[in-house]
């Protein structure tokens, strides 16, 4: 209804009906409120479009019959004084002032500014011929094959080599495990006095690693006492033999052990 206040220029009242539809827009709880608030914003933005479509603005457009009056002002040319004396016999064909065009070429060069051209005081430098590059020879496949042969070798090495230091370190952890029950067979050993380094972190994280391996193979076990907390000894050889002790359930359990609870 009022649009045509709206798309007046000097008007605000596109502005102030955008304000009262955010303000209502708070209290939107139905589907319907919301519909009709989409429904506002696209009529708000055909009347924005329209108004901004009739706003003229100079900073773009060129007149190009303004530019060429500036133009003949510049180079000396009243176009009022031409007018009243254009009723007269007396007026030349050519009216440009002698010094016209070159009072414009002396301000031309002002907008058409380069960079100077660059010169050689002694001529120019001579040019050597370029360095032709060694042609680098390809690899046969054969000797590829041997490259791609030989990475899986040592891929299975280093794993070796990681497996044998492994073991090596859980016979040296049960042989210190026996040692410690051997020497006193009644006090119970506490699983965290026997795995925790006090002084490195890492180092416990392994001595639990290399343990779960004694657990693991049955070698070692670990049990609750009167205060619930782990403790554990060598398992001897020969408690069941062999085939019972494979047949006894293993049960596994998750330890978790930060830096704060390790400290």
């Amino acid at each position: 209804e009022n649009r045509e206040s709206m798309l007046n220029s000097k008007s605000n009242r596109l502005t102030e009906a955008l304000e009262e539809a955010n303000r209502l827009f708070d209290g939107v709880c139905r589907a319907r409120e919301a519909a009709l608030d989409a429904q506002f914003l696209v009529i708000a933005s055909n009347i924005g479009k329209e108004k901004a479509n009739e706003l003229h603005s100079e900073m773009s457009a060129f007149d190009s019959t303004a530019f060429a009056e500036d133009l003949l002002t510049f180079m000396g040319i009243n176009r009022t004084e031409v007018e009243e004396t254009d009723d007269s016999e007396d007026v030349p064909a050519d009216f440009l002032p002698s010094h016209a065009w070159q009072k414009m070429g002396e301000e031309a060069p002002k907008y058409f500014r380069r960079a100077p051209t660059f010169h050689y005081m002694m001529g120019s430098f001579k040019s050597e011929p370029p360095v032709r590059k060694q042609r680098i020879e390809r690899q046969k496949k054969a000797s590829r094959g041997k490259a791609e042969r030989a990475m899986p070798a040592q891929l299975k090495e280093m794993e070796q080599s990681h497996q044998e230091a492994t073991e090596k370190e859980v016979e040296r952890i049960l042989r210190i495990l026996q040692t410690h029950f051997e020497n006193d067979p009644n006090t119970p050993i506490s699983f965290f006095d026997f795995v925790i380094d006090p002084n490195l972190f890492a180092r416990t994280v392994e001595n639990m690693f290399h343990v779960s391996f004694l657990i693991r193979d049955g070698l070692a076990k670990i049990k609750l006492d009167e205060d619930d907390l782990p403790i554990i000894e060598p398992v001897k050889p020969s408690e069941g033999g062999e085939e019972d002790g494979r047949a006894v359930a293993r049960n596994q359990v998750v330890i978790s052990l930060d830096q704060k609870e390790w400290k």
